[in-house]
């Protein structure tokens, strides 16, 4: 699913973000990236999503060489995964629902698709009564809910989530973890960065620790600070 090979990213500063990361994550993985302010997951993250590119190194998404893709092709990669922010980026002037179906339209779906797919969608997440709702008629939960249905919409292969529940009540997060596991169950392959140590300690997934741009720990079922 991604494969990371010899990947160093250093800026025109010569801040070395990363340093000769090799990693490998097979689909349909659940992987919390974890690290201090700094540490290189904002770099990891955009060099999946093909925001900049490494000094060195080679990196596979879904069998594709994403470091070969020339720039007009880089938005086609970029609609095979979706993409959770923790400041939520939603449209204000649009609903709910609308917020959504935009994410479709920009990739060509047709009205019927989108007038099918969209409810599904915001039901998944839990939003079926909030379709017509606008941003600030919503509460942050619901509001990321509606980021989560945006990310999933077009089914992607990969989804990437920044910092998803670093907004939220610890209980609103508690309900944005549930429905993000139920997704990987169903299939999804899902990496999060974030610095939310008891989520990471309770779901018991696969951590990824970075510090100073180099992977220190690299653990099955791990936890956030130190192996169990």
């Amino acid at each position: 699913m991604i494969e990371i090979k010899n990947v160093s990213k250093v800026y025109k500063n010569n801040v070395i973000a990363l340093s000769n990361v090799n990693i490998s994550i097979n689909k349909g993985e659940f992987i919390f990236l974890v690290g201090p302010s700094g540490a290189g997951k904002t770099t990891f993250v955009k060099l999946l999503l093909r925001e900049i590119e490494p000094t060195s190194g080679e990196i596979y998404v879904n069998n594709i060489d994403i470091n070969k893709l020339k720039r007009r092709q880089v938005p086609y990669y970029r609609r095979n995964i979706g993409v959770v922010f923790q400041d939520f980026r939603l449209l204000n002037n649009k609903t709910a629902y609308e917020n959504v179906a935009f994410a479709m339209r920009i990739v060509g779906a047709s009205s019927k698709e989108i007038k099918k797919r969209v409810p599904q969608v915001l039901s998944q997440v839990g939003l079926s009564s909030k379709l017509s709702s606008y941003p600030n008629q919503l509460s942050g939960g619901e509001q990321q809910r509606v980021v989560l249905a945006r990310a999933l919409v077009n089914n992607p292969v990969l989804l990437i989530c920044d910092e998803p529940t670093g907004n939220l009540d610890p209980e609103t997060a508690n309900g944005i973890m549930e429905i993000l596991d139920n997704i990987n169950k169903s299939g999804t392959t899902i990496l999060m960065a974030t610095h939310a140590r008891d989520l990471v300690d309770r779901m018991k997934k696969r951590v990824i620790a970075i510090e100073k741009g180099v992977i220190v720990r690299d653990q099955l079922r791990g936890v956030y600070g130190y192996e169990d």
